[in-house]
């Protein structure tokens, strides 16, 4: 039988919507706020204060992917989440549906909205959640079909696309991340998916069986899993209580998997028999949570503050280079981290205890006999599923699997201990696709909670006081500062090259150029105490961007150059080398230099850019054709390629509408893209550029006439 191809198309949906107040027109200064257990600073963002009682119909513009399967929903206008996730073989919603838009003030700017889908990055909750972000649809040569969102954290500078792909023949959806970092600093993030799913007395949380204890935010507080038998968010479970059971959690609880060696984390109703699985390499995605507000009454209000008549729902997020909240990860300058993780519905399992994106295993062992669920999530014929006795094959079957057809039978197994019996589903090729053997049942013993971090003078070493200072970065502390760490350090050892260029680094971000350039030589100094040539260069690249924002251009491009020496920087050395070239209109020379930067890092988006630009200089017309067509591939969202395609064709054979249709009039994406035009002494491009924009930003005129000044 020929099945569906996948559909993807936008469609004008009416949601009823409870309205929220305009934002506040004055900066807001959060400097020591907390949120989520890191920073709550916002600003350059506004914060909204206001939600309103009453809901009118709202039309969103929403897009929406469909296969023989699945039927997904995706808001661009709402932060890019799915709102709705479809299982139309069994008519049941995978992740909650939220009928309605009612937003509470739980979100780092204001407004949140439960259910579907959300993705949350840099931070949690993300700040974008409640902002319009770009989007646009891709049809792939294997007939799947790819809806794109993306947005620019204004905060930070970190850039997010997330790809929602669903396949002709399979019932999940893949989602791709593409994370990267536009400024010439490192920068931190986390990444965790946010699905919700409907809860009831049916419902349990499916943790891998490997999960034997989780712990709260910031790793304050541990219990056991799945049975606690301690007190957990100031609740006696001493009795043994199964908190992977919504009915038993009374009150608003977080865990996190304290460790995990599988890949999936879901959630199942055993009243319907369905459910939904995340499936991701733990290698890079180790983070699983729960979270809910509770049974309670306290849980049952604020049932009533996020939905009208959808009831009450739990979180189960999925974390990606992170395990915990707050638990950020370095993103590098420049740097891109790329992902792919799966949600999919599944039936008929119940708890689960091995999946893959291919396929979802239960098996229970009682009374010398085996229970064996399998489901897949595309058709299988000839799938055999194997048991095994102390590595001897004991039964195997042939069968048809697929998301409507699931196997399921009971074997008499003689085993004497569980970890004797393994089972094995295999395709039709003898390709594994999944196995599963039971673990050894041991009362391990608990991990310790975090601990806060000591007073600068209570600690030992310069090397502690500089990685607390690191961490308390890393982390985006709210309440802790960097500062007393590293200046703790230099009164014990002045000369120390790790805290000189970590505090020169921090002086920097904050706008201090001058006392970070001090800091950055005075590394230099400790460096190359011995020999003039040190082991790592990011001290004199740092020095190199002091001198560049200062526009010491001669003096950047020398410590550029010499930071060029060491593999560590030259990707980022050459690239500004290139910027400090085509602002001195040495247009050739600025091509070589970055074509060496691209060597080291190919994905360098601002890197690319600059190339297009440089060849465009030179007149190289189809050179920097092909330069924009290869960036567009890597990211669809790459605005001066974008431009500088225009620029070549005009208007009118150039994308020209389909550009203005991506930027959306939104003044931060202008500026943005006019600012890198700046940086590389672009002045009049980037000056055209904003003058073709109509968003509502005083920065854009600021900055339109500081380009056309600087350009002559």
């Amino acid at each position: 039988m020929a099945l569906m191809e996948v559909k993807a198309w936008e469609e004008d949906v009416v949601i009823p919507t409870y309205g929220v107040g305009e934002p506040d027109k004055n900066p807001v200064f959060l400097e020591k706020r907390v949120y989520q257990g890191s920073s709550g600073k916002v600003y350059p963002y506004p914060i909204i204060e206001k939600i309103f009682d009453e809901k009118e119909d709202k039309t969103y513009r929403a897009v929406f992917l469909e296969n023989e399967y699945i039927k997904v929903m995706i808001l661009p206008e709402l932060g890019g989440r799915i709102q709705r996730a479809y299982d139309k073989t069994n008519g049941y919603d995978f992740v909650y549906y939220n009928h309605v838009i009612k937003p509470a003030l739980v979100g780092l700017l204001g407004p949140w909205i439960s259910g579907g889908i959300e993705f949350n990055w840099p931070q949690h909750h993300r700040p974008t959640t409640f902002m319009p972000v770009d989007h646009m649809i891709r049809e792939n040569p294997d007939g799947s079909k790819t809806v794109f969102v993306h947005d620019v954290d204004q905060m930070y500078g970190t850039k997010g696309i997330a790809g929602f792909t669903l396949y002709p023949d399979k019932a999940y959806i893949e989602i791709r991340g593409q994370l990267y970092n536009r400024t010439p600093l490192p920068q931190t993030f986390l990444w965790w998916a946010n699905p919700a799913v409907a809860v009831n007395d049916n419902t349990q949380s499916i943790f891998p069986p490997d999960v034997h204890a989780v712990m709260d935010h910031g790793k304050r507080d541990v219990s056991r899993f799945p049975i606690a038998t301690g007190v957990y968010y100031k609740k006696d479970y001493s009795e043994g209580v199964d908190i992977s059971r919504y009915k038993n959690i009374p009150v608003p609880t977080s865990y996190m998997a304290e460790k995990s060696e599988f890949d999936f984390v879901g959630g199942y109703d055993y009243g319907v028999e369905a459910g939904i699985l995340h499936v991701a390499d733990h290698h890079i995605s180790p983070g699983k949570k729960q979270w809910t507000w509770g049974c309670g009454d306290f849980g049952k209000a604020w049932d009533r503050n996020l939905t009208d008549e959808d009831g009450p729902y739990i979180e189960l997020m999925t974390g990606v280079f992170t395990d915990n909240q707050p638990d950020f990860t370095w993103l590098k300058p420049y740097e891109e981290k790329v992902f792919t993780q799966y949600f999919m519905p599944y039936k008929a399992v119940g708890e689960v205890k091995n999946a893959s994106q291919e396929a979802v295993l239960n098996l229970v062992l009682k009374d010398k006999t085996a229970e064996m669920i399998v489901y897949a999530s595309s058709e299988q014929k000839d799938a055999s599923v194997s048991l095994y006795l102390k590595g001897e094959k004991i039964f195997s079957c042939k069968t048809d699997l697929s998301p409507t057809k699931v196997y399921q039978n009971k074997v008499s197994v003689d085993y004497k201990k569980e970890p004797d019996v393994t089972m094995v589903v295999e395709d039709s090729r003898g390709h594994v696709l999944l196995t599963y053997t039971p673990l050894e049942k041991t009362m391990e013993k608990l991990p310790e909670p975090a601990k806060a971090a000591l007073d600068p003078e209570k600690i030992l070493t310069n090397e502690e006081l500089y990685l607390t200072g690191l961490h308390i970065e890393q982390y985006r502390h709210a309440t802790y500062d960097p500062d007393p760490y590293y200046l703790e350090g230099l009164k014990r050892d002045p000369g120390d090259s790790r805290i000189h260029n970590a505090y020169g680094c921090l002086l920097m971000r904050r706008g201090q150029f001058k006392e970070g350039e001090k800091h950055f030589r005075a590394a230099i100094r400790r460096l190359t105490w011995k020999n003039p040539n040190p082991y790592n260069s990011e001290a004199y690249y740092n020095l190199g961007l002091a001198l560049f924002y200062q526009k010491d251009y001669d003096g950047a491009y020398d410590a550029f150059y010499k930071a060029a020496w060491c593999r560590e920087q030259q990707e980022l050395a050459y690239y500004y080398l290139a910027a400090i070239s085509c602002r001195k209109g040495e247009y050739g020379k600025g091509l070589e230099l970055i074509e060496r930067s691209l060597i080291r890092n190919s994905h360098n988006i601002k890197g690319r850019g600059l190339r297009a630009v440089l060849a465009g200089k030179l007149g190289q017309t189809e050179k920097a054709l092909e330069y924009i067509e290869e960036n567009l591939s890597v990211d669809p969202f790459d605005y001066v390629s974008r431009r500088e395609r225009c620029r070549i064709f005009g208007k009118e054979e150039s994308g020209w509408n389909e550009m203005s249709a991506l930027m959306r009039d939104n003044s931060d994406t202008y500026l943005m893209t006019a600012r890198d035009y700046m940086e590389w002494g672009c002045y009049q491009e980037a000056a055209g550029l904003l003058r073709e924009c109509h968003g509502k930003s005083p920065l854009l005129a600021y900055y339109e006439g500081y380009g056309w000044l600087k350009s002559g």
